[in-house]
């Protein structure tokens, strides 16, 4: 089935002109075919699925989009091995999280409300509240754009990091068909690793709650940070946080003010915040673009929102002002967390 909207259509942002060519894949056979037609005559392909962490330029897509719209979920469940849960590609990511909840397979629920598609999740390795998709992925099934075969990746050979992936440092390699998580069979969570979200719910930090507290909890935290989808709140009409939190040497971390939030990675590198240093470099929550209708949430200072009618150019210039303001004050340069085509952050004159 073909159709021809714009990506204003297509992403959580609401921006982004029109593609040359939308083909709607909701079987798997389909979405192979589709990219692999795009891959051999040379047109371009996006894929896209929710749409949550895309943001498109104005101009638009030369080429193919793919919409993910396949759906499954199968399951196998024993006291020993857990819930070994596989989805579709296209599979909304909530109602996955949702259905865990209430069959009790613990792992995902602090990953509530999180916008998008299954397949999206490993690709940035999606966490929230002291939760990551590395930490329950078993394998994930891919089409490998470049060897025109089928890869299918256990959890270490998929090179899992802070908001990153072997799928996302090869972008455009592999068309992720499934994914298969491994989930624990209980009521109850796994120690809860937020200090936000354990005083929601009242306990002490790596202590325990049921899986409906806590999906219920983070679903609260969300929404009061503009950060579950809502169409009435344009808020929420964003990639949710637009930057990740900034992994720094030692060095560079003790430059950085004396309240500014430290977090030990582990590995000898320090992670701070990315919303702490925009909120304390000068940048408020509401400030503008140029036009007036891109803005900094005003809930929550790491989204940047379309008031409505935003071009693609008006969220990159407010992009842009953010992490200039951040760079010049701290010394720290922002990374971009959505998915960018067709514009460019580090433009600095004309259209991104």
């Amino acid at each position: 089935m073909t159709e021809t909207p714009t990506l204003t259509d297509l992403t959580t942002l609401r921006v982004g002109g029109p593609a040359r060519e939308v083909v709607v894949a909701d079987d798997e056979t389909t979405l192979v075919e589709a990219v692999r037609a795009a891959d051999a005559s040379g047109i371009p392909a996006l894929v896209v699925a929710g749409g949550s962490n895309l943001v498109v330029g104005d101009g638009g897509y030369p080429g193919t989009v793919v919409l993910v719209r396949t759906r499954g979920v199968t399951t196998e469940a024993d006291s020993c091995g857990g819930a070994w849960v596989t989805a579709a590609a296209g599979e909304p990511w909530d109602s996955l999280v949702a259905r865990a909840v209430a069959e009790r397979w613990a792992g995902i629920e602090a990953l509530s409300g999180i916008p998008g598609s299954v397949g999206a999740t490993p690709i940035q390795n999606v966490g929230a509240y002291g939760q990551e998709i590395a930490d329950v992925v078993a394998r994930v099934r891919t089409w490998d754009r470049v060897d025109g075969v089928q890869r299918t990746f256990a959890h270490t050979d998929a090179a899992f990091a802070y908001r990153t992936s072997r799928f996302k440092r090869e972008p455009g390699r592999f068309l992720i068909l499934d994914v298969t998580l491994q989930l624990r069979l209980s009521p109850i969570s796994g120690p809860l690793r937020y200090g936000e979200l354990a005083r929601r719910l009242d306990v002490p930090e790596q202590g325990r709650a049921g899986l409906d507290e806590v999906r219920a909890a983070v679903l609260a935290l969300r929404a009061a940070k503009g950060m579950v989808l809502d169409d009435a709140d344009h808020d929420t009409w964003s990639v949710g946080s637009f930057f990740t939190n900034p992994i720094l040497t030692p060095v560079v971390a003790a430059l950085l003010p004396a309240e500014a939030p430290r977090y030990d990675t582990g590995d000898g590198r320090v992670k701070t915040s990315a919303a702490w240093l925009i909120e304390h470099s000068g940048v408020v929550r509401g400030q503008t673009s140029g036009s007036g209708l891109a803005a900094v949430s005003a809930k929550h200072t790491l989204a940047l929102t379309n008031r409505g009618g935003a071009s693609a150019a008006d969220v990159v210039e407010l992009a842009r002002t953010v992490r200039d303001r951040v760079s010049t004050v701290f010394g720290v340069d922002l990374e971009v967390e959505p998915t960018l085509v067709g514009c460019a952050l580090e433009a600095t004159s004309g259209s991104p």
